[in-house]
């Protein structure tokens, strides 16, 4: 029987058509009905691996008795059709129990349903079989609830697992990594490390891509580092999240060396992770450079290609460049635009001062219908450049879609301040009570030595609290004797002028820049770097302007929208964002 088997085996890897091989196990079959259904179950997989489903299905009805691998390997066949589902249950009304891999191929299927039913059901018969806290189901569960946007209950499994290996890990680091829960990722890939787990190439790119959210410069060097002593610097996918990691964290150069390293591996994701790291700091130059790089080494571009390009243009404020790349896109690469395209044009447009034809575009866009990105493009360049009846007509729009995004009534508010309608300012924030609509807060942080100093407007929690607003109120002296004139919020309106002022000095940015000043995380000659949660203030804006030229540094501010760079008195963004 265990030559039978063995020789099976043999022919089983070997040979290209699975009908040579039923045909000879039918003529040779001598053993018994375990070995034989042995033999079929494995002839089951071949045929669906050579694509020829029904055959599979006609040696599936030809086992006696078909077991529990049996029914698995016929639900692994569907399980990208519904019809997995189907033979699931008919395996559960046989009954025939299932085992840790067929939950977790009908789990996988499950990930793709709209709704969350049949996945809820077959974890809690998981758990009645007790194969939930199994690794291998376990995986699967975390995977499925990271799929299905539910982070917290894949913690929930992975905590429930009393003996846990790399691919338990590996599933919680991505599943929480791509459901933006950057600081647990990182969390588990340092609890990871520590039990003596080995990384994969899919735990170093999740940790690459939390380090990446919270631009986190010192953790993205620390997990380069580790990729290095496991030998994983040169896998693409880690490769590719190193790129996108120094790219987010504003280093874009350090990315390039990364990127230049890989060259010769790297595919098109990986060039499109280049592109939008100069895209977002609008270095339009060195996208259009590294895209015709692109095209002749023959790397067809994509959508994220052309997106990157147009992002770069947009950022730089050329409107003209961005409609000529979105047009190159479409009429000489013959690729759909996606609704991400006509926001970045609508953008542009608007920032130049063409606002009719950026409202006309969004209101003709063939198969995408105008989401809250499109209005709130239009909404910020209408009150831009005083459009007040525009500025009113996409906030109502914007309301329409999320009655709670402050950033419908406050842009609106500043637009109507700016133009005098103090009547139209109190309707806008009587409608913000109305609603219970709150402003969101302002934060902004700042990393020293490996740790996040997290910041609040006004805040004085901090340890340090009174060197930084003594440093703070040093600068703000030494930028007025510049020059500098505080740009007011007009949402301060009913406020005194000396609460605007405190107001506007204390804001998360400015503590952020202060502290980093004071506790010697940026000596001369090295950059300050900060991250904010919501897009920076003209009045910061304008401020740092001048405290790059009094404290001779570079400050890198990343924003909800793009990286601004102030040096010397001036930012890279030319006062477009």
């Amino acid at each position: 029987m265990v030559q039978v088997a063995e020789s099976l085996s043999f022919i089983f890897f070997m040979e290209l058509d699975p009908r040579r091989i039923h045909a000879r196990v039918i003529k040779t079959n001598t053993a018994g009905a375990s070995q034989y259904r042995f033999q079929l179950n494995n002839l089951i997989t071949l045929y669906f691996k050579s694509h020829l489903v029904a055959e599979a299905v006609h040696v599936f009805q030809q086992i006696p008795s078909p077991n529990v691998v049996s029914w698995t390997s016929l639900i692994s066949g569907h399980s990208n059709t519904h019809f997995g589902l189907s033979y699931f249950v008919s395996m559960l009304r046989h009954p025939i129990l299932p085992n840790q891999r067929t939950i977790a191929i009908v789990l996988k299927t499950c990930a793709s349903l709209p709704s969350l039913s049949f996945g809820l059901q077959l974890h809690a018969l998981s758990t009645k079989l007790s194969l939930a806290s199994e690794p291998f189901s376990a995986s699967a569960l975390i995977h499925f609830y990271s799929k299905t946007q539910l982070p917290t209950n894949a913690q929930k499994v992975f905590d429930e697992i009393p003996h846990r290996d790399a691919v338990c890990f590996s599933s919680v680091i991505v599943g929480l990594a791509q459901n933006s829960k950057p600081i647990d990722a990182l969390s588990y890939f340092s609890e990871m490390r520590a039990c003596g787990f080995g990384s994969t190439d899919y735990s170093v790119s999740a940790a690459l891509r939390a380090s990446a959210e919270l631009a986190s410069l010192e953790q993205c060097r620390v997990v380069h580092a580790h990729s290095i002593v496991n030998g994983l610097d040169s896998n693409v996918i880690v490769g590719t999240a190193l790129v996108d990691g120094y790219g987010k964290c504003g280093m874009v150069d350090e990315g390039r060396l990364v990127f230049d390293q890989l060259l010769s591996i790297l595919n098109l994701i990986g060039w499109n992770a280049m592109l939008s790291s100069y895209a977002q700091q609008g270095d339009k130059d060195s996208v259009t450079e590294l895209f015709s790089i692109m095209e002749y080494r023959g790397l067809v571009p994509d959508q994220y290609s052309f997106l990157s390009v147009m992002t770069a243009f947009c950022n730089a404020g050329l409107a003209d460049e961005t409609e000529r790349w979105f047009r190159k896109m479409e009429l000489e690469y013959k690729l759909e635009p996606w609704i991400e395209h006509y926001t970045c044009l609508v953008g542009a447009l608007g920032r130049a001062g063409k606002l009719e034809e950026a409202k006309k575009i969004a209101f003709t866009m063939p198969i995408h219908k105008p989401d809250a990105a499109i209005w709130r493009a239009l909404l910020s360049t209408s009150a831009h450049h005083g459009n007040i009846e525009m500025a009113k007509e996409m906030s109502q729009k914007l309301q329409e879609l999320d009655p709670q995004d402050d950033s419908a009534y406050v842009i609106a508010a500043n637009a109507f301040s700016g133009a005098g309608k103090l009547e139209d300012v109190q309707e806008v924030r009587k409608l913000m009570k109305d609603r219970r609509v709150k402003k969101e807060g302002g934060l902004s942080w700042i990393e020293v030595c490996g740790q996040v100093h997290v910041f609040l407007a006004g805040d004085r929690r901090h340890e340090k609290t009174e060197e930084i607003y003594a440093k703070l109120a040093e600068l703000m002296e030494k930028i007025s004797k510049l020059g500098y004139v505080p740009v007011w919020d007009e949402m301060l309106h009913e406020v005194g002028k000396g609460e605007k002022r405190e107001a506007l000095w204390h804001h998360s940015e400015k503590l952020a820049v202060a502290f980093g000043l004071v506790s010697g995380a940026a000596p001369p000659g090295k950059t300050v770097r900060i991250v904010k949660n919501l897009r920076i203030c003209k009045d910061c804006h304008e401020a740092f302007k001048y405290i790059s030229r009094v404290v001779e540094r570079v400050i890198i501010v990343r924003d909800v929208n793009r990286y601004h760079r102030f040096s010397d008195g001036g930012c890279n963004c030319g006062d477009h964002w």
